[in-house]
């Protein structure tokens, strides 16, 4: 005989139901508000949602956003107090689970340190703001969040520093050259990856540059790695990724198959490439110009370039 469920049960399904659905979209929905600078209506969807479930990954996802909107319009009170509250909901997550057990946690953990470093960054500290990113690596260098950090103490500390040295146990196009012969060149960095979209869509203009400035000695390298899947293949062998980045290599950066490209998973810890493309110029002395993640419109890019071929 088939069970009979009562119309109460049926409604608090329902209703148990409907309320997951919502809750689902609580990331969307702080987000929403912010982008209409609505502070007020992101506090109480975080509220009402604290309310009904609690503390959990989504919740601290969400709540990072506010310190990031913050940070974007120059609000550096508001803006370090939600990272401060970010980063000690999620430091006392972690002493009941991993960190790395879903994505939101490490989102939000991540945030939280890099809306603080630019914070005190802007406050002119910043000293205080690159021993935080660098206790943070050592705390968390095994993580997700690694390049993450690495990216945020780049962008305060590595200008003016002697470049890391690039490792190429595995390339694509020409042999990376040995260091012994940038010496007294002007090098750019492309670091991209054969998913990134805006990766494929610098292409054309570090191609065109670099035939500008190569009477200027300017050499290009492209460091990309490994990611573990390709548009085919969820789970890919290295062999089979590696063949695929070749085909994506060929089809969207035809201007720079003679262009080294080390593989490495190491190069892009080192420099911090949690973002793609992330571009960085060295000077003939060897040391870091110019650091910046995230594609670069032409003329910024060619302005950035004659700085460091005069």
């Amino acid at each position: 005989m088939r069970s009979r469920i009562a119309p109460l049960s049926i409604l608090s399904t329902f209703l148990f139901l409907t309320a997951a659905v919502a809750w689902a979209g609580i990331i969307e929905d702080v987000g929403n508000a912010l982008a209409r600078n609505n502070f007020s209506a992101a506090e109480a969807e975080l509220s009402a949602y604290r309310a009904a479930q609690g503390v959990t990954p989504e919740y601290l996802d969400a709540y990072s956003w506010m310190a990031r909107a913050a940070l974007y319009q120059h609000d550096y009170d508001r803006a370090a107090a939600y990272a401060k509250q970010t980063k000690t909901l999620a430091v006392e997550m972690l002493k009941t689970r991993p960190l790395d057990a879903e994505p939101h946690l490490p989102t939000a953990l991540g945030a939280a340190f890099e809306v603080q470093a630019q914070v005190l960054a802007a406050r002119g500290e910043k000293t205080q703001a690159v021993a935080i990113l660098r206790s943070a690596v050592a705390t968390y260098g095994n993580t997700s969040i690694h390049d993450r950090l690495q990216k945020n103490l780049n962008l305060l500390s590595l200008e003016g520093r002697v470049a890391p040295v690039l490792k190429s146990d595995e390339f694509l196009g020409a042999k990376l050259p040995p260091t012994s012969d940038l010496k007294g060149k002007p090098v750019l960095l492309f670091f991209w990856a054969h998913w990134c979209a805006d990766c494929k869509a610098e292409a054309p203009i570090i191609t065109q540059l670099r035939s500008e400035f190569a009477p200027q000695g300017l050499e290009v390298i492209g460091p990309t790695r490994l990611y573990g899947y390709t548009a085919q293949i969820e789970h890919a062998r290295p062999s089979d990724e590696l063949m695929y980045i070749d085909a994506v290599r060929h089809r969207f950066y035809s201007g720079l198959l003679d262009m080294p490209v080390p593989v490495n998973t190491y190069n892009f810890n080192i420099y911090g490439a949690s973002t793609t493309p992330t571009l960085v110029l060295l000077d003939r002395a060897g040391k870091v110009a110019w650091y910046h993640p995230g594609a670069v419109p032409y003329a910024e890019l060619k302005a950035e370039i004659e700085k460091v071929v005069r």
